[in-house]
């Protein structure tokens, strides 16, 4: 599904197309993709709230498959294995970001389905450094989504500082919230789960919230961090009035909407601390797909055939998923 120019979803800016195979280049691996979920990301880069980077892109950054074919000197995988691919791509290794293992502020990063062409497809190629090992007995539309909505989730449930047991507010409830409350409520967390969505709400009740209510709305008690999900400015100041002394609320989105003026005394003073949260490490991935398999998360998958991806985008857009749409491609039938 290839991008025609930057457009509302709802005019159908995808076409599909059929193209040559991507051939891997020496230090990269082909994948037979079954599945690539669909994330918000995706709606920002079609929609034009991030710049284009390249013409004709392909998006998707949360596919999973098989290994068809190696380029020179790949070595790490085997043909068949089932491998992800995640937004992260690239990293330099050299700046003085990546010298201290901080490799998602590097300072020449590059990303799936922005700098090169992504899942939306029966095929891609990614460097094998940068794809993950997956287990082969999951279907691979419920693996598909913790290869970004998870692992961002998970990141930002760790720059909030949660403690153990702590109140953690989350603000947006979509495909990464409801994998962030299975962490959260795996280490003792009350959660309390803020969104204007029927389905949603009913969704976080299931998996443990221990209230739900609107975006604006007080909870019951303060919180000891939150996480700002929605790619909404606007929640800021409520969100950082529901925190506790010593809060953080930690901002999850690669795009935000304007943010409101802050009051000192209301929303930052008693030490409430603002955090934001820039795509993943490698190691963040490995952390939370080691996590997801000993919980273990579930997903909630809404699927789509691959030519369905602008509807699915629009549902995504109007909060019609219910847990994570993902695009079915080349016969997902493990089990």
């Amino acid at each position: 599904m290839r991008l025609r120019a930057q457009a509302p979803v709802e005019t159908r800016p995808l076409t599909l197309v059929e193209g040559a195979a991507p051939v891997p280049a020496a230090g990269e691996i082909l994948v037979r993709v079954e599945a690539c979920a669909v994330c918000r990301t995706d709606l920002h880069l079609i929609e034009g709230d991030l710049p284009l980077r390249r013409p004709g892109l392909v998006p998707g950054h949360q596919a999973v498959g098989t290994v068809a074919a190696l380029g020179a000197g790949a070595e790490r995988f085997r043909v068949g294995d089932r491998v992800g691919i995640a937004w992260l791509r690239y990293s330099c290794g050299r700046c003085r970001f990546c010298a201290r293992s901080e490799e998602n502020l590097c300072l020449e990063p590059r990303f799936t389905g922005w700098d090169a062409d992504g899942g939306y497809a029966e095929q891609a190629v990614v460097a094998e450094a940068f794809a993950h090992a997956l287990p082969p007995g999951p279907r691979a539309r419920e693996i598909a989504p913790l290869l970004c909505a998870g692992i961002i989730g998970y990141r930002a449930w760790k720059r909030s500082r949660v403690r153990p047991g702590g109140r953690l507010g989350l603000f947006g409830f979509g495909g990464s919230a409801h994998i962030a409350i299975q962490v959260a409520r795996h280490f003792g967390c009350e959660v309390f789960v803020f969104s204007r969505g029927g389905e949603h709400r009913e969704l976080a009740r299931e998996l443990g919230a221990a209230w739900v209510g609107e975006s604006r709305e007080p909870p019951p008690r303060p919180l000891d961090a939150a996480i700002l999900f929605a790619p909404a400015g606007e929640l800021v100041p409520p969100a950082l009035e529901a925190l506790d002394r010593g809060g953080t609320l930690a901002i999850a989105g690669i795009h935000l909407s304007e943010i409101p003026a802050l009051d000192y005394a209301r929303h930052l003073f008693q030490e409430r601390a603002v955090q934001s949260v820039t795509a993943n490490t490698r190691e963040d991935a490995r952390e939370l797909l080691a996590l997801a398999a000993a919980i273990p998360i579930r997903t909630a998958t809404t699927p789509y055939p691959l030519e369905a991806a602008n509807e699915a985008l629009a549902d995504l857009k109007h909060d019609r998923v219910r847990g994570a749409a993902v695009l079915e491609i080349a016969g997902d039938t493990a089990s």
